[in-house]
């Protein structure tokens, strides 16, 4: 029995205390800020991807794939651990949208960033990867705000649908200032909430946005049928809604 429970204690995820790869100063504190008490474990199936570097601190892209994981995923968390507001997004795919994303982001300065991906077991499974960065990129002054007449464009969505295997791409971009609050006394105004439905109406996916993510964002979805449409809703914190149809 003790053999058992030896075997079970180091082959199954952890509830905490596993070794972070980046050895950050704040993963313990976000880890139980952002993962509680569930379980958990680094795992390389979670492929978190950014530049090495970020040329520009206000627009820097990364991408998290876990369809390693299958259609056990139900929820992805991200978060940037260095930056005034670390919490990027929570990402729920269901149904045809695969569980990958990519969008754009701010970074402070240099920082790790988690992707942590929950499975229907109760368990998270983290990637991690590090960006390095000049700084400033979350109290940087907003360009969108510097260009006239961007309230007129406000919503905005620019994307289309691509042809991926048996499935499809989308890829799209919204015009948003995306304030944080952080620069000039401008209080935050972002996109908090973006759902991908079908054209009869139902949810396929679901987007929780957090300030942390850069203005006039990009986004990448990953669908797996090509020929229905779907239809993107968003709505900011002021409660201005908009929609789009692919």
């Amino acid at each position: 029995m003790g053999l058992a429970l030896g075997w079970l204690l180091l082959s199954g995820p952890l509830w905490a205390g596993e070794s972070d790869p980046l050895q950050s100063p704040m993963w313990s504190f976000h880890q139980t800020r952002f993962l509680g008490a569930a379980p958990y474990e680094f795992d390389e199936r979670v492929r978190l991807s950014a530049p090495p570097f970020a040329e520009d601190a206000r627009q820097v892209p990364i991408s998290i794939d876990a369809t390693a994981l299958g259609s056990e995923v139900v929820r992805i968390l991200a978060w940037a651990e260095l930056n005034p507001i670390p919490q990027i997004f929570s990402f729920f795919p269901t149904g045809p949208v695969a569980p990958r994303i990519a969008l754009s982001i701010r970074v402070e300065q240099a920082t790790p960033i988690r992707a942590a991906v929950l499975t229907r077991d109760g368990v998270w499974h983290v990637g991690s990867t590090r960006v390095d960065a000049a700084g400033g990129g979350c109290t940087a002054p907003s360009a969108v705000r510097a260009q006239g007449g961007w309230e007129d464009h406000l919503g905005e969505v620019f994307g289309a649908r691509f042809p991926m295997g048996e499935g499809s791409r989308l890829r799209l971009r919204v015009s948003h200032p995306m304030d944080n609050g952080l620069s000039g006394g401008i209080p935050e105004f972002f996109i908090e909430r973006a759902e991908l439905r079908s054209e009869a109406g139902e949810v396929l996916a679901s987007l929780e946005l957090h300030p942390s993510v850069s203005e006039n964002p990009t986004l990448t979805l990953q669908l797996g049928d090509r020929e229905a449409g779907q239809r993107l809703w968003l709505r900011d914190n002021n409660g201005n809604e908009f929609e789009a149809a692919f």
